[in-house]
Formats: structure tokens, C-alpha cells, sequence
């Protein structure tokens, strides 16, 4: 296994030899290329985390979750997934570092544990994934897909809890 990498560049520098590629000069403008996309992409990333860090140290966080947990018992999720519901659509560290505290709270077994797993494992972080990729594009209308992100979003989070219910 640890020869792996090391004979995929060789197959790659024999191929690009067969074909009479410049390696070298490929690999510069593809670096090249990744710079202006880092350059266009960066504002947009940026824009995200601290939109995260607002929401997390302005309170509305602690806010929101406490106004939507009984909401979110009545569908069947946990009023423990409110938080990660809520911070799932913005950050993947965020959620994952809300998944531990869920872990030391409830247990690796507890019904919360195994809501949380199955919602961070089938969602996305909606925002940074719209920020990254649609910078990118031409596409600047994102307010279609984002609503049927996060629609989808919660609909996948009431059917992993009821999943988790069943199983």
C-alpha cells in the first residue's frame, strides 16, 4: 500500500512522456489556475465563517434552539438536535464539535447519538458548499437552492431520527 502514490506518478510521468505532455509546464498552469480560483473563491469562504462566528457569539444560536426545540419533538427529533440542526447548514467543525459534547452527554448508543451520526453523515454544509462552489459559477440567484437545500436538509433529519426510531 505505501507504494501506491509513488507508481501512480510514475504511470502518470510514463503516460505524459507516451503522449509527449510537458509535465512541468502543466503542472504550473494548473497551479496557476487554482490561484485565480482561490482568489475569486476566498471572499465568499471568509463571508461564511464569520457569519458562523456572528451566530454563534451573538446568542441568536442559543436563541433559535431554544425556540425550536419543542417544534422539532413534535416531528420526532430529539429538542438535543436543535443545535446541530442548526448548525449543520454552516459548519461541518461546528456540528462535529457538538457531536462530541452529544457523545459525552448521552452515550455512543443513545437514541441522540445515533440521530445526530445519521443527520451529520446525510446533510451538508449548505452554506459553505453554495459559497465555494456557486463563487465559481455565474450563477448569483441562490436563494432557490438554498431554500430546497435546507428543506431537504430537514426532511432528511426527520427521517433519520424516525429511522433511528425504527431501528
Amino acid at each position: 500500500m505505501s507504494y501506491l502514490l509513488p507508481a501512480f506518478v510514475a504511470v502518470v510521468l510514463i503516460y505524459s512522456a507516451a503522449k509527449k505532455v510537458n509535465v512541468y509546464d502543466s503542472f504550473v498552469e494548473g497551479g496557476k489556475k487554482a490561484l485565480k480560483l482561490a482568489y475569486v473563491v476566498f471572499p465568499f469562504v471568509s463571508s461564511v465563517l464569520i457569519m458562523i462566528a456572528l451566530f454563534r457569539e451573538s446568542g441568536l444560536s442559543e436563541m433559535l434552539t431554544a425556540a425550536l426545540e419543542k417544534p422539532l419533538s413534535a416531528v420526532g427529533i430529539p429538542p438535543s438536535m436543535a443545535e446541530l440542526l442548526l448548525l449543520r447548514p454552516f459548519s461541518g467543525s461546528g456540528t462535529l464539535a457538538y457531536f462530541e459534547t452529544l457523545l459525552k452527554k448521552y452515550g455512543g448508543n443513545s437514541f441522540e447519538a445515533k440521530c445526530a451520526a445519521v443527520i451529520m453523515g446525510s446533510s451538508e454544509t449548505i452554506f459553505y458548499v453554495a459559497a465555494v462552489y456557486f463563487s465559481g459559477t455565474n450563477v448569483k440567484k441562490l436563494r432557490g437552492a438554498i431554500a430546497i437545500s435546507l428543506f431537504c436538509s430537514f426532511l432528511g433529519a426527520v427521517c433519520a431520527c424516525l429511522l433511528c426510531r425504527l431501528g
